[in-house]
């Protein structure tokens, strides 16, 4: 599993990403300040927006999951149980995982925006896509939630996590 850029170009007003670049099955960290385009390579990356020139390559990628840096965008159900279910999961042990037992019946709403991040990086870490995609996955995580994301992100048995 591999993901190539060739000669990427993306730009919006003064803003302009380009570059090349590969990664390769395993773990990859970008990071940059305020404004450097990560969150546009994530978007480009799961190909929700397309560069204006060159080309994203997904080499033995059949599954894409991203998680955003505002969780609140991903959620569609009324009860932390159902937006469970909603990814095809089963609640209980995903609940214990995420730290949330007892808290099947909640609002997703009520959780913390931190919560609500463990939540979603649960779920899409158990869909075990080929390509996980993670925008700011520990802003808004206390030292113990920061540790579980580790865990769950490096306890991954295949694909390319970004």
């Amino acid at each position: 599993m591999r993901v190539d850029l060739e000669d990427l170009l993306f730009t919006r007003g003064s803003f302009c990403l380009r570059g090349s670049g590969t990664f390769d099955e395993g773990v990859h960290l970008v990071s940059g300040p305020v404004g450097s385009g990560k969150s546009t390579l994530a978007l480009l990356l799961a190909e929700l927006i397309r560069p204006e020139s060159g080309a994203v390559r997904r080499y033995g990628i059949s599954s894409a999951l991203l998680l955003l840096q505002f969780p609140e965008y991903h959620i569609t159900s009324p009860t932390v149980s159902e937006e469970i279910r909603s990814w095809g999961l089963e609640p209980a042990p995903l609940l214990i995982q995420a730290r949330l037992a007892g808290r099947g019946d909640d609002d997703p709403f009520h959780l913390s925006r931190g919560e609500l991040k463990g939540l979603l990086l649960a779920c899409m870490v158990m869909r075990n896509p080929d390509l996980l995609l993670l925008d700011e996955p520990f802003s808004s995580l206390d030292c113990i939630a920061r540790h579980t994301a580790c865990s769950m992100i490096e306890g991954r048995s295949k694909g390319v996590t970004i």
